[in-house]
């Protein structure tokens, strides 16, 4: 079992990282500090790993909640039925939520813990890629509005975060591949040596050869810890984090957060950001088909889906979490391993980033 600390003072946490995870009670004993746990989860991951998480944890007074699976689901409504359990349940202000599944478990079950009774503990139990890399570690929690991704949320830091890598061996091929986006972005925003590993080392991640995934998950943490604290709420360089965010959560909310994996809209975006840096000659063509290469080896989309026209993309993306006095700010690149936020870019250009990567221009 490998340990990675975030290091937030006194909010401090850590990360374990190893297989078997969820059946060993001492680490949820260790990081729990009240006998009142719920554990949320969704109705796929419930019938796959509920069990032997409840087993983990009966030295305490355990209930449950089992929401529906997809991110459709992330709305303030469903997250009120996390609050009712709890108040029906005359859970105190120092019980502890466990968030058992991927990223919309994590996020929507961390809001919840921000919000009852001004703020209780939880745990992240990651059980896809995505969450086990990028999503359950730095304390971001939300959900989505209809009209954007994510915009209603609090920071909250968890108490731990326990990824027991042996939970993906029942994940999706496409849900796999979708985490393995926010893995390529690490190499893309700060970690170029990283970049060059995974070109070496792509397809044994797809194929799941557990050494191999086993350090992309350590690697990527690392570098998410390393950001979160020195950033901790995004007043700087954590927002290169979200390099592809900004058009990948355009795509999401265009969908209707149907059709599109989180990572799948996050990897069509990263390439666009590429490609709009390359456009202002701050990355190398190379680079940019470096970036693209990578992506389409991950068997991720790189291109926008068919019916989001550039002015629609362009609509959506104005309504962003990073928009500042009412400028759009975009992580670009200049160079692999090295991303940067900014709002001096050319609009001419943006379009024409857009342009090129749709199926759905205003012209067709």
């Amino acid at each position: 079992m490998k340990e990675i600390r975030v290091e937030l003072g006194e909010h401090a946490y850590p990360i374990f990282i190893g297989g078997g995870l969820l059946d060993k009670p001492e680490i949820f004993k260790n990081c729990i500090r009240s006998k009142q746990v719920l554990v949320v989860t969704n109705d796929t991951i419930a019938s796959l790993y509920l069990e032997r998480t409840m087993r983990s944890l009966g030295s305490f007074t355990t209930d449950k909640v089992i929401l529906p699976d997809g991110e459709q689901y992330k709305t303030l409504d469903v997250m009120n039925e996390i609050i009712t359990r709890l108040l029906q349940q005359r859970y105190s202000r120092n019980c502890c939520l466990v968030a058992l599944g991927g990223g919309v478990i994590g996020d929507i079950t961390g809001f919840a813990a921000a919000c009852y009774q001004r703020g209780v503990d939880y745990i992240q139990v990651p059980t896809t890629v995505l969450a086990q890399v990028d999503s359950s570690v730095g304390g971001k929690t939300a959900v989505n509005h209809k009209l954007g991704k994510n915009m209603i949320g609090a920071f909250h830091q968890p108490r731990a975060v326990i990824t027991d890598i042996s939970t993906l061996l029942t994940l999706h091929d496409r849900e796999l591949q979708a985490g393995l986006a926010e893995v390529i972005k690490y190499g893309l925003i700060r970690d170029r040596k990283f970049f060059e590993w995974l070109e070496q080392n792509i397809e044994k991640l797809l194929h799941r050869e557990i050494q191999e995934i086993s350090y992309a998950i350590e690697v990527s943490c690392r570098n998410k810890a390393e950001v979160v604290a020195i950033d901790e709420k995004e007043s700087g360089m954590r927002a290169i984090l979200n390099l592809g965010h900004t058009f990948g959560h355009a795509i999401e909310t265009g969908l209707d957060y149907k059709g599109w994996l989180h990572g799948e809209a996050v990897a069509a975006g990263m390439l666009m950001a590429a490609d709009l840096s390359s456009r202002h000659g701050w990355l190398s063509t190379q680079d940019l088909e470096r970036t693209r290469k990578i992506l389409t080896r991950a068997k991720l989309p790189v291109r926008l889906p068919p019916t989001l026209t550039p002015a629609r993309m362009l609509e959506l993306m104005a309504v962003d979490k990073k928009a500042r006095d009412g400028a759009m700010h975009l992580v670009l690149m200049k160079q692999l391993g090295e991303a940067f936020v900014t709002n001096q870019f050319d609009p001419e250009k943006l379009r024409a980033t857009l342009e090129n990567f749709s199926s759905a221009t205003e012209s067709r």
